[in-house]
C-alpha cells in the first residue's frame, strides 16, 4: 500500500497516541480527534488546531449558534435554538456546518 504524505502523517500521529479514531460520519467518512498528547508530540500542529478551533467557535458564538461566557476561566459552550434551526444552519458554509454538527455531536452525546 502506497500512502500519501497526509496519510503517513495521520498514521504517525495515531501511532504516537496524538490522534484517535472516533467512528464515521453520515457520509461514511472516517472521524478522528486529537488527544491531549498532541501538544507534546506536535506542538506546531497543536497551536494551529487550537487557533482554528477558537476562530470557528468565535464565529458560531458571534452569529448566535452557541452561547458561552467568555469571562469564565473555563467557558461552558451550550447550543442556542439557532443551532437547531435548519434554515439558519443551511446558511452556513459547508465547513462551518460540519464544525457545528461536530459540536452538536459532542455536546449531545
Amino acid at each position: 500500500m502506497n500512502l500519501g504524505p497526509e496519510e503517513q502523517i495521520l498514521l504517525n500521529l495515531i501511532d504516537q497516541g496524538a490522534v484517535e479514531f472516533k467512528g464515521f460520519d453520515e457520509e461514511g467518512e472516517a472521524l478522528y480527534s486529537f488527544t491531549n498528547k498532541l501538544q507534546e508530540v506536535h506542538p506546531e500542529l497543536y497551536a494551529l488546531h487550537t487557533s482554528m478551533l477558537n476562530k470557528e467557535m468565535m464565529y458560531l458564538w458571534e452569529n448566535g449558534f452557541v452561547e458561552m461566557d467568555l469571562f469564565s476561566d473555563n467557558p461552558v459552550v451550550t447550543l442556542s435554538p439557532k443551532a437547531f434551526n435548519p434554515i439558519k444552519v443551511d446558511q452556513l458554509d459547508e465547513d462551518m456546518k460540519k464544525f457545528l454538527l461536530e459540536i452538536k455531536r459532542i455536546i449531545l452525546s
